[in-house]
C-alpha cells in the first residue's frame, strides 16, 4: 500500500496544472495571437513554451542577490570617485 501512495504522488507531482488568467486586454490576447502564428504554434503551446522560458531565468531579484553575492565574495569594490574619474578620462 505504502509503494502505490508513492507511486501516486509521483504521479500526482508531475501531472500539468491548469491556469486561467482573466481580464487580458484584447489588443495583448492580439499581439500573442500573432506571435503564436509566426511561430506556428497554437496560443497554448506559445505561451507555455514562453512561461517555461520565463521560468527557467532567474527573477531580477534573484539575479542581483546573486550579483551582490559574487562581488561580496571577490571582496572588490570601485569606489564613486574612481567610476567618476574613469568616465571623465574618457571624454577628454
Amino acid at each position: 500500500m505504502c509503494l502505490l501512495n508513492t507511486v501516486d504522488a509521483v504521479i500526482m507531482l508531475s501531472m500539468p496544472v491548469q491556469i486561467t488568467i482573466r481580464g487580458v486586454p484584447e489588443h495583448v490576447r492580439d499581439e500573442l495571437a500573432v506571435r503564436a502564428a509566426s511561430q506556428r504554434q497554437s496560443m497554448q503551446e506559445y505561451l507555455r513554451c514562453e512561461l517555461e522560458r520565463i521560468a527557467a531565468r532567474p527573477s531580477l531579484d534573484a539575479w542581483l542577490r546573486g550579483v551582490r553575492e559574487r562581488k561580496e565574495a571577490a571582496g572588490t569594490r570601485v569606489g564613486p570617485s574612481r567610476i567618476l574619474r574613469a568616465r571623465d578620462a574618457d571624454r577628454t
